[in-house]
């Protein structure tokens, strides 16, 4: 199976993307500039997408959601991720969820124990970088340095 160019995927993908988005997000203005970081991401890894793992349309999902999230964190800070995600996750979207975690856990344990730990206090106990250094004794320019590097593995792994 090929690959599909960066520019079928934008054909493709673009309305529904856009539509997604701006049924969840505070302007129409917020889901244009989502659907872009979308679309950079989609193109800036095109080269990792393996079509063996997920399909295309799962694939361009998922970078959507996690564009999502990350605004709707940054947007709202402090807020629990409500309705704008999880209300509307139907069968693929659990298949796609379980998928992912499973291979997030597997990153996860790849890493060494100090990134790993960052890694976790830091997205799931919430902790700012610089609670992480008061911590864990690192110091903060080191646990940004590492935090980077656990990520680039993360992703890396997660594809």
């Amino acid at each position: 199976m090929t690959k599909p160019t960066a520019e079928a995927l934008y054909n493709a993908y673009h309305d529904k993307v856009l539509a997604y988005l701006t049924s969840r997000t505070d302007s129409r203005e917020d889901a244009d500039d989502l659907c872009h970081e979308v679309f950079e991401q989609v193109f800036r890894s095109l080269s990792r997408y393996d079509p063996a793992k997920s399909s295309v349309s799962t694939w361009i999902y998922q970078i959507t959601r996690f564009t999502l999230i990350d605004y709707i964190r940054t947007k709202h800070p402090g807020e629990p991720l409500n309705g704008n995600i999880s209300e509307t996750v139907g069968p693929e979207e659990k298949i796609i969820q379980k998928e992912t975690l499973e291979r997030l856990a597997a990153a996860l344990t790849a890493l060494e124990r100090d990134e790993r730990d960052i890694i976790i206090l830091r997205y799931y106990k919430r902790l700012s970088l610089t609670d992480i250094s008061r911590l864990t004794g690192i110091s903060y320019g080191m646990v940004k340095v590492k935090h980077k590097k656990a990520l680039k593995k993360i992703s890396t792994d997660i594809g």
